[in-house]
């Protein structure tokens, strides 16, 4: 990696939750169009956890994945996702995040099957950019938070670890 001279202006992250999203029944592929491979997998429950923001995430969310080929022959894939979280002190939370996956060709098959143990996520990449929007009062500092997250895939879902940037 490279330095350089933000003018002091590097960013600062702190925890924020870790989210566990269940998608039983697992994901159903679509397929190659003439234009994008697609991949949706419906939110069927699930929990999040973090020094401030504790709950249920809600079933009836989902996931609307795209994916192609990288020059390396990686399945690269963008986000589309949205959902509800529910706090364990009952506030309402509009989730939706995009990002990115990088999959290698090595994993591919035994990331994509919902059979095969979870797959070391030092072997590909999740990366998510949530936006959170509630219109609760005890968590209206969420609607101006800045997150990002690094994802793992899990038997029957996924789970990320979100952090605040400051």
């Amino acid at each position: 990696m490279s330095e350089f001279d933000f003018g002091g202006r590097a960013l600062q992250s702190a925890p924020l939750c870790v989210a566990r999203f269940e998608v039983a029944g697992g994901i159903m592929d679509l397929g190659a169009s003439p234009w994008r491979t697609r991949r949706i997998g419906y939110i069927t429950g699930g929990r999040f956890e973090g020094p401030r923001l504790t709950g249920t995430i809600l079933p009836g969310g989902g996931n609307w994945s795209e994916a192609g080929v990288g020059a390396d022959g990686a399945a690269i894939g963008t986000f589309d996702a949205r959902c509800v979280w529910r706090t364990d002190d009952g506030a309402l939370i509009h989730v939706s995040y995009t990002g990115r996956t990088w999959i290698p060709p090595e994993v591919g098959a035994a990331f994509r099957d919902p059979a095969q143990p979870e797959v070391a996520p030092d072997r590909y990449r999740i990366r998510i950019a949530p936006v959170f929007e509630t219109s609760d009062p005890r968590y209206d500092w969420l609607n101006a938070v800045l997150a990002v997250g690094v994802g793992e895939r899990l038997s029957g879902g996924v789970r990320h670890f979100i952090h605040a940037i400051g």
